[in-house]
């Protein structure tokens, strides 16, 4: 098919999928499953290959994914109902004062933010920010949008998260310049945009307190004396040390430090997977604040269970916003965009963040969107007469097109809405406008550095 054909196809299943959701009331999970089948057919995948794309596809997100969410919610349940939510909440208000209370959130998410992914970091925080949105009896997303924000900063801009150090290396542009040009970027970008930008736009939305996690109305499923403030601390702590354990030794051996046979660093990556860190911390937390206070494990098994139960619905509706993204990817919608844009003669931070920005919206990944940008303009980075600063900004200013406009095909879009329980009609109004104010505000201050240096 001609690119203008499916770059029509992308745009019409798009906005038919937003009616079904918005107008038509339609579940999202089904509507989106729906779309992804119509839209491989009209785009010409064969019916015999149909059922493997769209179930590989939803396989391919759901995978690793479901643990993340899985027993980041049991964790945080087990916070919440052991007191552990509510001593830290206490001691962070006693700490920072209540109207410090969303910087301190933000700060926390930022520096945790550093080694830890954008969904596991979500799902650590948010029982913290639930119990102080109750403790305060305020706007909860007051609490919620600037941690968020934070995580998101790091998430798209810095190394070592996947998409800047994939995009590093297939530019061809020194990792450590990266990070420095990323810091440089991302401190500014976090302050305006992930904190002072999600405090203004907070305030335009009415969202209750989620429920989703349990509530401090219930009588307690880990009753006992509240833990004491350190050993939430040191299981908050634990993914994260797990999560850079992961990280470090990754980065190490990518850059040639240490070899990839190094027993200890590939130990190390394994513990600190993402879904395997959260799991140890899950069960860590179970035997801390269950079995070693004395509570029988037909207690923890309920707590298990009421902690996997509410966040079915978010997974699988994550899986399915994957499964649309893998659609759009394999009929070629996103290349088709990709190939419109590469010849226009713009600057050439320009045309990184603006074909970055392209591919993740026409397909949802962001990890897809940074590293097809960095396939395409690899060797014009390479050959360009630039700075090795201005590369890495060029790399930078692709992180900041890759989450633009976070929608209907990012299963992240769907984790936030699902955690936040808003409707998608409010989350494109919430959660798709600050990711795309990030982004901008991100790729200001690429341009600004890149004239600079």
């Amino acid at each position: 098919m001609s690119t203008a054909t499916l770059l029509l196809i992308g745009a019409g299943s798009i906005a038919l999928l937003l009616f079904f959701i918005i107008y038509f009331k339609m579940n999202a999970t089904v509507a989106l499953i729906l779309i992804s089948g119509l839209t491989a057919v009209v785009a010409g995948i064969p019916i015999t290959d149909l059922a493997n794309l769209l179930i590989g596809s939803f396989s391919s997100t759901v995978g690793k994914l479901a643990l993340i969410i899985g027993f980041g919610a049991v964790f945080g349940r087990i916070l919440e109902q052991s007191g552990g939510a509510e001593v830290l909440a206490n001691t962070m208000l006693k700490t920072f004062g209540e109207k410090r209370a969303p910087l301190a959130l933000s700060v926390a998410s930022l520096l945790f933010g550093f080694p830890i992914f954008f969904d596991a970091g979500l799902v650590v925080m948010f029982p913290i920010i639930f119990t102080i949105a109750r403790r305060l009896n305020g706007p909860v997303l007051l609490y919620a949008l600037p941690a968020a924000g934070a995580f998101q900063v790091m998430h798209g801009l810095m190394p070592p998260h996947p998409g800047p150090v994939a995009a590093a290396q297939l530019a061809g542009v020194n990792l450590g310049m990266v990070l420095i040009m990323g810091m440089l970027v991302s401190i500014p970008t976090w302050y305006l945009a992930g904190y002072r930008f999600t405090l203004f736009w907070s305030k335009k939305f009415n969202v209750k307190i989620p429920t989703i996690l349990g509530t401090t109305d219930q009588e307690r499923e880990l009753p006992g004396k509240l833990p004491s403030f350190s050993t939430v601390l040191a299981l908050l702590l634990l993914p994260i040390a797990l999560i850079a354990g992961n990280t470090i030794s990754t980065t190490l051996q990518t850059n040639g430090t240490i070899a990839k046979t190094n027993a200890i660093a590939n130990l190390l990556q394994f513990l600190g997977d993402t879904a395997v860190a959260l799991f140890i911390t899950t069960f860590v937390a179970l035997l801390v604040l269950g079995y070693f206070r004395k509570v029988d494990w037909a207690k923890a098994n309920s707590i298990i269970d009421n902690g996997f139960k509410p966040v079915v619905a978010i997974i699988m509706v994550a899986g399915v916003g994957g499964m649309f993204g893998g659609v759009l990817r394999e009929t070629g919608i996103g290349t088709a965009l990709a190939d419109s844009l590469e010849h226009l003669g713009m600057p050439l931070i320009v045309s990184a963040y603006i074909l970055s920005l392209a591919l993740r919206v026409a397909q949802g990944s962001a990890t897809v969107a940074i590293t097809t940008t960095a396939g395409l303009l690899g060797s014009a980075v390479a050959s360009a007469d630039i700075s090795a600063m201005q590369a890495a900004l060029i790399v930078v200013a692709m992180g900041a097109g890759s989450f633009f406009a976070s929608h209907v095909n990012d299963s992240g879009f769907w984790l936030v809405g699902g955690f936040l329980q808003v409707d998608t009609a409010t989350n494109l109004k919430l959660w798709t406008v600050v990711s795309s104010v990030i982004s901008v505000v991100s790729f200001a201050f690429c341009c600004l550095f890149y004239v600079l240096v």
